[in-house]
């Protein structure tokens, strides 16, 4: 367990799916063990199937965060990640210092500076859960 997960007193467990068939078994076991909450973490696996990943999550009242929007978009409960368009918008200004001759080991490494928190109000009340004043005045975007 991390050190963060064990001092919030939390215990971490991970399941990891590879595989389309693996999710029945990750489900069953999750449902056995009955998580407070899913987080999701930003691989392709998880985006592909995140409708049926998610559908799990409502069936068995699960509050899930992810990285992308699309997730709470489909009725994940929220997101928080760096703004991708941002992203691909500070890839091709390194791509075009490269293509002017700029060597790619001379350019700085930079961290992404806009991020988006989202979050799905229809899936806090389906879930009971009450989004802290505070939380909901500083997301970008609330879906009803």
């Amino acid at each position: 367990m991390s050190l963060a997960a064990r001092s919030l007193n939390v215990m971490l467990r991970r399941f990891l799916v590879r595989q389309a068939l693996e999710l029945d078994q990750s489900f069953a076991a999750m449902e056995q063990e009955r998580p407070d909450v899913l987080l999701l973490t930003a691989t392709s696996f998880n985006f592909v199937h995140r409708r049926r990943i998610i559908e799990f999550a409502e069936i068995s009242r699960l509050p899930t965060m992810a990285a992308y929007r699309e997730y709470p978009e489909a009725g994940a409960l929220m997101s928080y990640c760096s703004v991708r368009a941002d992203r691909y918008w500070r890839a091709a200004i390194y791509v075009a210092k490269i293509l002017k001759g700029a060597k790619p080991a001379d350019l700085p490494v930079e961290q992404p500076s806009k991020y988006e928190l989202v979050i799905n109000l229809k899936t806090a009340r389906s879930l009971d859960l009450e989004i802290p004043r505070e939380l909901l005045l500083v997301a970008d975007e609330l879906i009803e």
